[in-house]
């Protein structure tokens, strides 16, 4: 298993990790198998989402927060845990030839919530050649 860490710049934002996600299963060796990612965090979530136009990742915080209504609640962070629950915190991934099985306009996104932080990713790699 290999831990990756990013440190993300803003209260809520979309963090590209496509790059560093590929790079560790390349490190790895292996060709054909599966990736798991988890990430254990509870106001930060995982999805696979388009990656060429920036300006969606913005309307996809826009729609996060018209879910969860800014208001007085108990918790401090309430609202960055109310909209983590809405996205995931693993992905499997198969891997094929060495590379991650997505679609031409996918890209693996950590969403932070409740930022700055530095947010911890384990990539656990199976299978064979």
């Amino acid at each position: 298993m290999v831990t990756l860490t990013f440190k993300t710049r803003y209260k809520s934002q979309m963090v590209d990790i496509t790059k560093e996600v590929t790079e560790t299963i390349i490190k790895r060796g292996i060709k054909n198998g599966i990736a798991t990612l988890f990430l254990p965090h509870s106001t930060a979530g995982l999805v696979i989402f388009e990656n060429s136009d920036i300006s969606l990742r913005r309307e996809f915080l826009n729609s996060l927060n018209s879910l969860v209504i800014e208001k007085e609640y108990t918790h401090p962070n309430a609202p960055a845990h109310l909209k983590a629950g809405f996205l995931k915190n693993s992905l499997t991934l198969l891997v094929k030839d060495g590379q991650i099985l997505l679609g031409r306009w996918q890209g693996i996104f950590l969403v932070e919530l409740d930022g700055p932080r530095e947010r911890t990713l384990f990539v656990k790699v199976t299978g064979g050649n």
